[in-house]
């Protein structure tokens, strides 16, 4: 073995001063390939790099046929080379034709050649290509020949990171140099293009290789020791709930892993530098984790990719603050980021993109506020963008561009001129209301979640905010926020208000919006568990005490207070009862009480629209909230691209079932209105509005395209169309309510 080790150490040095040789990208491979033949005593070595994400290329070779590399090229997939790029893992075979999937490359020469070693070049994640090694001699190579030829595979791979190896073609172009598109999904709308500012930026590893192996094996020791100790500390804090401890438990699985620590141990005593080993176990692990079926240990993934960058962070000293600085207009790109972090960085940022995230989480509910394009699902741009890269984020369509060609970047451009142009245009109409020509007038509202909001209020032209976010002020401490904390920031938000209507909705947490401090609780299906109201009515001490703040708040003034998520009447009661009960307490105290109390529901649920009389007729308002509607009624889950957009809101039967809500709320006399993402949709919205809902609640930048089009178009004459369609038997009325449109000459 310590010859092996020896061997291995030796092979590693001479690459490392292959590599200090000055030279082209194509002249340090063939000297690779040549000096790996000669190490392991094999007649050929050839080295394959990825020209896209699903073809590899043949980009150096000692011993097969030169004519051939640059020209012969494979599949992910296709032959035994084929195989290791796809599944992460060695290839070791005696007979290689006999292998399943063998493919024969006759301009290569390589039919004489019977053994064959492939072993992936990777790098976190990353698939740079495979190094093969052959022999006429039908044998398969020993564990230490291909234990030593990964371990070159890794420095292979941080020297392509390094960019030793750039030249002319598609596959041995520069990493993180290439236009690349991520198809995500939409967690915000909007576009913006910028510059990428990593949240956590890559750890770089610029020795692969080391001298002394006993140096670097004290040094990963001493990174270790430090990282458990850091872990355990963590696990010590009484502040944890449920989930965070099973995140930390599982880093102190790992941290204390004596198979983690000797694996790396072993590659350092093959030559590897402390940060290379670390990498390496890394890159093997998640190609191990990567391939298993079980959900529970692929989501493992992160916990060892955390510990990982911990880990190299410990050994390297690099922090998050690399000392870099921030790019005019930043978009901040991340795995996933809290809602407190991505405050902090607040509206200097043009927009954001995450690997993970849900239309419904923390980091959507701030970008909202924020008015900020959101793209979440980007899987793996975190291992592709760097600091400072040219990125556009089309939030419309869960797009993202990075590094985009100019003839993208032109047309993105375009784009966003365009909208820029219309938001000039509609700036005209801030001060006139939203009448149709049949003289049918739309009130506009805003949601909004943050004091910064609420100078849109006045720019954007609405009439009041529809819907105030309030778990916002819980969401970003760490503790439950003290009353008389809340008190002073909903009284500064009527303050900004001028007296316009401001509908507060109360505490909408659950599902994927888990306060920090809150114990988490494990649902099958958290969208339709323990989430809004059910968790008000089940902790009322939380509920009375944000009541008792925003009774305070109103100072005097009217206040309008709206409980999410209700379901059925009852609960609606209860929770009625409960803030009059509030209201009543602070009389006998002597303080101030509002000058008018308005007091509704949202309509999130089908339920809701077939409850008792009582309740239309106790409610003093209803506000249909669209997006959980939807999904409820068409039973697609919202966080499930597979299903959300596949069903319209313009679909007749959602119509009916809306106009029944809207036939409901009249008998009664119920002010009825809709608030979610369809009401900011202009098409939608003139829909909304014909069916006879007069007020609307969207994000701010929706005002101006939606009053445009509703000030065009006469509601009545839509409405009959829309009748029509629904009478004779249409499933959606989109197609015939465009071509209307278009005969509006709009």
């Amino acid at each position: 073995m310590d010859r092996t080790e020896s061997e291995s150490r030796k092979l590693l040095r001479r690459l490392r001063d292959t590599l200090a040789e000055p030279g082209a990208g194509q002249e340090r491979l063939d000297r690779i390939t040549h000096l790996i033949a000669d190490s392991m005593g094999c007649e050929v070595c050839s080295i394959y790099l990825f020209r896209d994400e699903e073809t590899l290329e043949l980009c150096a070779t000692e011993g097969l046929r030169s004519e051939s590399v640059h020209k012969t090229r494979m599949r992910i997939g296709e032959g035994l080379v084929g195989r290791v790029a796809r599944t992460l893992t060695p290839v070791n075979t005696a007979n290689a034709p006999a292998e399943k999937g063998f493919r024969y490359m006759p301009e290569t020469g390589e039919e004489i050649y019977s053994s064959f070693l492939g072993v992936p070049i990777q790098r976190v994640g990353e698939k740079l290509g495979v190094i093969v090694v052959q022999s006429k001699t039908a044998r398969e190579f020993s564990v230490d020949e291909v234990d030593a030829l990964e371990v070159v595979a890794m420095v292979l791979a941080e020297m392509t990171e390094l960019g030793a190896f750039v030249g002319d073609g598609g596959a041995m172009a520069g990493l993180h140099k290439r236009p690349v598109m991520f198809r995500g999904a939409t967690g915000q709308e909007g576009a913006a293009e910028g510059r990428v500012w990593l949240h956590e930026p890559r750890v770089v590893v610029t020795n692969p290789v080391a001298d002394d192996p006993l140096t670097e094996i004290e040094r990963i020791r001493a990174a270790v020791s430090e990282l458990r100790v850091s872990v355990d500390d963590l696990l010590a804090a009484e502040s944890l709930d449920k989930e965070q401890k099973q995140v930390l438990e599982a880093y102190r699985m790992f941290a204390h892993s004596r198979g983690w620590l000797r694996r790396m141990e072993e590659d350092i005593t093959r030559g590897l530098s402390a940060e290379a080993a670390v990498e390496k176990e890394q890159s093997t692990a998640r190609a191990r984790l990567e391939s298993v079926a079980d959900p529970y240990l692929r989501d493992r993934l992160h916990d060892l990719d955390d510990l990982s960058n911990r880990l190299l962070r410990i050994l390297t000293g690099q922090g998050r603050n690399t000392g870099a600085e921030m790019p005019e207009s930043p978009i901040l790109v991340a795995r996933n980021i809290g809602p407190a972090e991505l405050l902090d960085y607040g509206r200097k940022l043009r927009g954001v993109v995450l690997e993970e995230g849900s239309v419904g989480s923390h980091a959507a509910v701030v970008a909202r506020a924020l008015a900020i394009p959101l793209v979440i699902h980007a899987d793996r741009i975190t291992t592709e963008a760097l600091n400072g890269d040219a990125i556009l984020v089309d939030g419309d369509q869960g797009v993202v561009h990075l590094r985009p060609e100019d003839t993208v970047a032109a047309a993105f451009r375009d784009k966003i001129a365009m909208q820029a142009a219309a938001q000039s245009r509609y700036a005209g109409l801030r001060d006139l209301p939203a009448e149709a020509r049949c003289g049918t007038r739309i009130a506009l509202h805003m949601n909004a979640g943050l004091m910064a909001d609420l100078p849109s209020l006045v720019g954007s032209g609405a009439d009041g905010v529809g819907l105030f976010r309030t778990e916002l002020q819980f969401l970003i401490r760490a503790h439950v926020p003290k009353r008389s904390e809340l008190a002073a920031i909903y009284s500064s938000v009527m303050d900004a208000a001028k007296g316009k209507r401001i509908a507060f909705r109360t505490l909408d947490i659950g599902s994927d919006k888990v306060l920090p401090y809150m114990k988490r609780v494990d649902e099958p299906n958290p969208a339709m568990g323990w989430r809004a109201i059910r968790v008000g009515l089940d902790k009322p001490g939380v509920m009375r005490m944000q009541l008792q703040a925003l009774i305070r708040a109103a100072g005097g003034r009217p206040l309008t207070v709206m409980f999410p998520f209700v379901a059925e009447i009852g609960e609606f009661d209860r929770a009625r009862q409960m803030l009059l009960d509030e209201i009543e307490r602070e009389r006998q105290l002597g303080h101030a009480l509002p000058a008018g109390l308005e007091i509704g529901a949202m309509l999130e649920t089908p339920s809701l629209a077939y409850a008792p009389d009582a309740f239309f007729q106790t409610c003093d308002f209803i506000s249909i909230g669209g997006n959980d509607l939807k999904q409820f009624f068409f039973a697609a889950d919202r966080e499930n691209e597979a299903v959300r957009r596949r069903y319209d809101m313009l679909n007749t039967s959602f119509l009916r079932f809306v106009s029944h809500i809207v036939g409901r709320c009249a008998a009664s006399d119920t002010p009825l209105s809709f608030c979610g993402e369809d009401a900011g949709r202009p098409i939608e919205a003139l829909c909304i509005a014909a069916l006879g809902i007069r007020t609307l609640s969207m994000r701010p930048a929706s005002i101006g395209p939606v009053k445009h089009l509703i000030r065009r178009v006469d509601l009545t004459e839509l409405r009959a169309l829309i009748d029509r369609e629904c009478a004779s038997g249409a499933a959606n009325v989109r197609i015939p309510v465009m071509e209307w449109l278009a005969r509006q000459d709009i």
